[in-house]
């Protein structure tokens, strides 16, 4: 009898050392990923001038707090496709400074629209 509560005691004694322990481990770190925007912009030159701006139809506004941003076309490395104007919500304290095509001495090249 003594053999079976010394065995049940040592169960016990475990059993308890393994639940004390268990929250004593050491938290895994926290991995944190800072990004930042890149200051790199690859500059692609376009050698056939962008057709001229296309009349849009603007959906009704969603919010006061909305600024239309107009539709621009956009080459796709063969032809300009035409990117449709969208509502956006305005951030404070700033303005919607449209994108353009630059015309240079090596082509065409899109400055993109932004806010300031």
């Amino acid at each position: 009898m003594r053999t079976v509560c010394c065995l049940g005691l040592a169960i016990l004694l475990a059993a308890a050392l393994v639940l004390a322990t268990g929250g004593c481990a050491p938290r895994p770190a926290r991995m944190v990923v800072v990004t930042q925007p890149s200051t790199s912009v690859e500059v692609v030159y376009v050698q056939k001038a962008p057709p001229g701006p296309r009349a849009e139809v603007k959906p009704p506004r969603p919010t006061r707090k909305a600024v239309w941003v107009p539709g621009y076309w956009r080459w796709d490395g063969n032809s300009y496709v035409w990117v449709q104007g969208h509502w956006e919500k305005k951030p404070r304290g700033s303005a919607w400074v449209p994108g353009h095509w630059d015309k240079k001495p090596r082509g065409w090249v899109w400055v993109p629209g932004h806010w300031r």
